[in-house]
């Protein structure tokens, strides 16, 4: 049986969670975030780590520009690129996030096979780990973070749709929970893709906190809407929110036979990325948001994703 997610009781510090085991209820609390030091993830504000994608106004990737070529600003103040790389092969830590509410029962086949094909396309063992996390009434780690992809197909085979719709929990317990353990937090890229119809009606954390919590964990968020209404819904206006806040993007097929392209369409951008550190000057460790602009110089045909910002600790 699931249980409701209350973010109120899962601390970092507890042991992890097995699969098919659902996220622990809180007793008769409202839901609420505690500032507990064991929960806090941590930033190193003297190193900032910029992941990104650059593709010409077609999509197309462009993978042959340098550190000369860009520019950084943060709250307007333009910066010193300290390091720069072509990213290709930093191991991978991602979540799938699968709705499996009543909305998107007609579809649900289809979204496992492509889920399946797009894990065993990107997964490689020794080097990448993967989870999966089911959302309806409540969000459900089915699989924990592992290498192993004919665990992780049996985890997606296991589903079954029905009840409402968690999101934003899901994403909160992912990124908290799971995305955020492994450390230095440059040495990994850390990525969500969540199939959903982004109507959530069920979350005990808002919209917002689970952005908050994407950000501080570093992590990107993907999405493929499930929705198969031609016109942009207000899921869909949620899901191009969360993506586009994190460097993301999100995919509409309409017909169920596209869902497996864009799964590819992703796979192809975790591996066309480039990677940019920083040190913040003016130095603010004021634990506040700060606005990240990063550019081409000069490029105004290009166009580069990455997510918008960070939160500084507070020290």
């Amino acid at each position: 049986m699931k249980a409701f997610f209350f973010p109120t009781v899962l601390a970092m510090c507890c042991p992890a969670v097995h699969a098919q085991q659902a996220v622990a209820p809180a007793a008769q609390k409202p839901a609420e975030i505690i500032d507990d030091p064991s929960t806090r993830i941590i930033l190193d504000v003297t190193r900032v780590n910029m992941l990104f994608t650059v593709t010409d106004k077609k999509g197309r990737f462009v993978t042959d520009l340098g550190k000369d070529d860009f520019q950084v600003f943060e709250n307007k103040m333009p910066q010193t690129i300290a390091e720069f790389t072509a990213e290709t092969d930093l191991p991978l830590r991602l979540g799938i996030l699968i709705d499996t509410s009543n909305s998107i029962r007609e579809r649900f086949k289809f979204e496992q096979e492509a889920a399946i094909s797009f894990i065993n396309g990107v997964v490689h063992q020794g080097h990448d780990k993967a989870m999966v996390v089911s959302f309806d009434t409540s969000a459900e780690l089915v699989a924990d973070l592992i290498d192993d992809t004919g665990k992780l197909e049996s985890a997606i085979h296991s589903l079954r749709p029905g009840g409402g719709t968690a999101l934003f929990d899901a994403i909160y317990f992912a990124c908290r929970d799971k995305l955020s353990k492994d450390q230095p937090r440059h040495k990994f890229r850390r990525a969500i893709v969540i199939v959903s119809d982004g109507d959530d009606n069920q979350s005990q954390v808002t919209r917002d906190q689970a952005l908050e919590m994407a950000q501080k964990a570093d992590v990107v968020i993907y999405a493929i809407s499930t929705n198969v209404i031609r016109g942009e819904t207000d899921g869909d206006k949620i899901l191009k929110y969360l993506t586009s806040e994190t460097g993301g993007q999100t995919f509409f097929p309409f017909k169920v036979e596209d869902l497996e392209q864009s799964f590819e369409n992703i796979a192809n951008e975790l591996r066309h990325q480039y990677n940019v550190f920083y040190r913040p000057e003016p130095l603010k460790a004021d634990g506040l948001y700060h606005t990240v602009d990063l550019r081409v110089k000069g490029r105004k045909d290009l166009v580069v994703r990455c997510r918008k910002g960070y939160y500084a600790p507070k020290l």
